[in-house]
């Protein structure tokens, strides 16, 4: 019986939790969605980490959770990403708002933070960083806050987008942080100023690209980057790293899996100790360069 149609016909003032849990799970996996979507959102609506949902066995009486759970089930089932559901991405050690108009932060990304924060030890205080295209503010965030009371560090994010830019702002008050937000394009922020590190996750996916139902959700401004091999985008930002950065100044860029080439290409003539590093399932995902 479907999931929906077999709720309905039960008493639903009072549930156990695993029961409920086992539901969501069931439907999900029937489309192969993740069973982990469905611990995530019912652990959301019942304000517990998701562990917990398995410590104990208890018992739901709220029927607005019970309703909660339910039409989130059906939103994700219809391709809607978990994060945009409940509103909440994790992204290393903090959890960022997010909803429709920016781009998801994924664990892809976070190896390059990683990467980023080493390189910073060798460059001496302060330090000025650069996040082109912050999006949510995971890059910029998370630079800003691991580096507290370690190095002296200056981030500023810079996005175009209305939409993103307001999860920007709320994730910056959201987590206290000193980011400074530049409302521009790549090709235009900035003019005249000079930094040590520039940080950037460019729309990469070729414009012709077919992508899955739920990254539909997404906006397209944050995704593709152009026809053929999606790199129009990803040379503007190019460009504009080139501008910013000092001599020795760093450059650390996202990109696909077969971009990594074409990159290098592109930073040839500008840059040196042009490096490209794997993702976490070792497929090559960003490039680090430094500026001659």
């Amino acid at each position: 019986m479907h999931f929906l149609k077999q709720i309905s016909k039960q008493n639903w003032h009072q549930v156990k939790a695993k029961e409920l849990l086992d539901f969501g799970k069931a439907e999900l996996v029937r489309v192969e969605i993740g069973a982990i979507d469905a611990e995530l959102i019912l652990a959301h609506f019942l304000g517990i980490n998701r562990m917990e949902l398995h410590a104990k066995e208890f018992e739901i009486e709220d029927e607005l959770i019970i309703d909660s759970f339910k039409n989130a089930i059906s939103e994700r089932l219809s391709g809607k990403p978990t994060q945009y559901i409940i509103g909440i991405a994790p992204f290393r050690y903090l959890e960022y708002d997010v909803g429709p108009g920016v781009l998801i932060p994924r664990p892809e990304t976070e190896i390059l933070v990683d990467e980023v924060l080493h390189q910073l030890s060798k460059y001496p205080d302060p330090i000025s960083i650069v996040d082109l295209g912050a999006g949510a503010g995971g890059i910029s965030i998370a630079l800003a806050t691991e580096t507290h009371g370690k190095k002296e560090v200056h981030v500023i994010a810079v996005e175009k987008s209305k939409e993103a830019l307001n999860w920007l702002h709320k994730n910056i008050t959201k987590h206290e942080v000193n980011v400074r937000v530049v409302e521009a394009g790549v090709t235009e922020a900035l003019l005249g100023v000079k930094c040590d590190v520039v940080v950037a996750n460019p729309p990469y996916l070729p414009d012709e690209q077919e992508i899955p139902t739920e990254l539909k959700f997404e906006p397209e401004l944050a995704l593709f980057g152009g026809r053929g091999d999606g790199m129009e985008l990803p040379r503007e930002f190019i460009a504009a790293a080139s501008r910013l950065l000092k001599r020795g100044g760093l450059l650390a860029m996202e990109h696909n899996e077969v971009q990594g080439p074409l990159i290098s290409k592109e930073l040839a003539t500008d840059f040196e100790e042009i490096a490209t590093y794997q993702d976490l399932n070792e497929r090559p995902r960003f490039t680090i360069a430094k500026r001659k």
